[in-house]
């Protein structure tokens, strides 16, 4: 019966410890894993000037420097609009700084300074 009680805590030792290195992380490659919220959108910064506004389709054209984070040279092009109230500070020929975001080829304007 001792044998038995032996061998029985022999084995659950083994286990607890199999189970303790079980949620050790340690030996995991992380490096290149960035722990963040994979659905959130890159926002682009860009500077331009305001050429036309189209409030009623929702868009502006704008002839913009060029935007390095999305490799875009200087043009001029036409910007969907995400909140209607950015229109107030989107007026024809006037300088803007402005974020975008690009998803599925569309670029959405997301803030106005």
């Amino acid at each position: 019966m001792k044998t038995l009680h032996a061998s029985i805590l022999i084995l659950s030792s083994f286990t607890a410890t199999g189970l303790a290195h079980a949620d050790d992380m340690s030996g995991m490659d992380m490096q290149n894993k960035p722990m963040t919220n994979q659905t959130q959108e890159k926002i682009h910064h860009a500077i331009g000037v305001v050429k036309k506004v189209d409030m009623v389709n929702n868009r502006v054209t704008i002839a913009h420097e060029p935007v390095a984070s999305l490799h875009w040279p200087a043009m001029t092009m036409s910007f969907a609009v995400k909140d209607k109230k950015l229109f107030d500070q989107l007026t024809e020929g006037k300088k803007v700084e402005f974020d975008i975001v690009q998803t599925g080829g569309v670029a959405t304007i997301v803030s106005v300074k």
